[in-house]
């Protein structure tokens, strides 16, 4: 009775406190707006080339600052006043937008004006969401902080799986631009709401030498894991796989099949419906199978709905795919996502998932860029091809490493 009890009082007092509740409803509103823009940058894109090369080079130009600068804004992180850093780094992010909105309402359209915003908009919001992490922990005392993180991490990984279906709702505008105005009105209503936050600011001094010691423990601690180990360089094809269908789904939607705006919006609502469903099997599926087995079958699974894709001449067939890939995508992120933080020693957590972060990202950049100049030279339905040739590879790798012979 005393478990429950404490429990229960333990998080109606998170959810009481005024500091925790405004760092929640901030990241959920720039949970959701990173789900805006990242659809519309390219969409807008293709409205204006038709062009799948350039499509492709924006969505991979979004993931560099995580891949090669996500290292370093840590260790400003840990030398900045986190909220202010956190304000400063919001703000950018509105100006970024209201310059392109701008530009756009002018006419002015060139590509690398778009490549540059969608540089500086993934980099100002990883700056966001590492300072983010930091406030929570001095917003709330010590025995109130795994409450508090179990109460965000679900409110931000429900707008995530849903973002698809919310953000797909935009695509009924008459014009697209306008949701970066949107999401910019958006990104201030969190400026202004993160502004009432009071933390209790530290200063850590440690030495660049420090900083490198520790990276290195992290490093250390990947190698031992051989498991993770294993799974890292699966996740590292699995998102290559993943990223040359996302860049080439819409360019075929509206290219080959000349779906429109609300058609569009309709069928990227199904990976948001998939994403649910995916999101309550997770917890039945982990009673029977390992996670080691759920990974290996959701990576066949979501080869086999590029086969789908590839057969995808109607929006129905397109919508079905989408369905089945979001409940796969989902289960195989979860499962990913958990064995990482049961097999991690929690005073390394921090250090090994922004390792292995950077890691599943590797050859996402170059894969969509591919993917771009495939669709350019022969057509998008070779991507859905190579994508399920790369995830037969995947599958085959999985069936015969330590993922199904250990009991995991």
């Amino acid at each position: 009775m005393l478990d429950f009890k404490d429990g229960s009082l333990q998080k109606k007092s998170v959810l009481r406190n005024k500091s925790f509740l405004i760092l929640l409803v901030t990241g959920g509103v720039m949970a959701l707006g990173n789900k805006i823009y990242e659809l519309a940058l390219p969409l807008i894109l293709y409205d204006l080339t038709k062009s799948s090369v350039i499509m492709s080079t924006m969505r991979g130009i979004e993931f560099l600052p995580n891949l090669f600068l996500a290292m370093f804004i840590g260790v400003l992180v840990d030398r900045s006043h986190k909220k202010t850093w956190s304000l400063v780094s919001i703000l950018m992010q509105v100006v970024v937008l209201l310059v392109l909105y701008v530009s756009l309402e002018m006419g002015y359209s060139s590509a690398p004006l778009f490549y540059i915003a969608g540089f500086l908009l993934m980099t100002f919001g990883y700056a966001y969401s590492n300072a983010r992490v930091a406030m929570v922990k001095q917003s709330l005392p010590g025995e109130m902080l795994t409450s508090a993180n179990v109460s965000y991490n679900f409110a931000v990984t429900l707008i995530g799986i849903l973002g698809p279906a919310l953000s797909g709702l935009l695509l009924i505008l008459p014009n697209m631009h306008v949701a970066l105005l949107l999401t910019a009105i958006a990104f201030m209503l969190a400026w202004i709401t993160l502004t009432g936050v009071k933390t209790e600011e530290t200063h850590v001094k440690d030495s660049g030498k420090d900083f490198w010691r520790e990276l290195h423990e992290g490093w250390r601690e990947l190698r031992s894991n051989r498991l993770l180990s294993t799974i890292t360089v699966v996740v590292i094809f699995l998102n290559s796989s993943a990223g040359m269908i996302d860049a080439t789904l819409i360019f075929y939607a509206k290219d080959s099949l000349k779906l429109t705006n609300a058609q569009l919006g309709l069928v990227l609502s199904a990976a948001g419906i998939g994403g649910l469903a995916g999101s309550m099997l997770i917890g039945l599926l982990r009673r029977y199978y390992k996670v080691g087995q759920i990974i290996s079958w959701t990576v066949l699974g979501l080869g086999l709905t590029s086969v789908i894709f590839y057969f995808s001449h109607t929006i129905w067939m397109l919508f079905g795919g989408l369905l089945l890939y979001g409940v796969f995508e989902t289960i195989n992120t979860v499962s990913i996502w958990t064995f990482r933080q049961e097999s991690t020693p929690h005073d390394l957590i921090g250090r090994v998932s922004g390792i292995t972060g950077s890691l599943f990202k590797l050859g996402l950049p170059f894969a969509i860029m591919a993917s771009g100049w495939i669709v350019k030279l022969a057509s998008p339905q070779l991507v859905f091809l190579i994508a399920f040739g790369i995830n037969m590879l995947i599958f085959g790798g999985c069936m015969m490493s330590s993922l199904n012979r250990k009991r995991i």
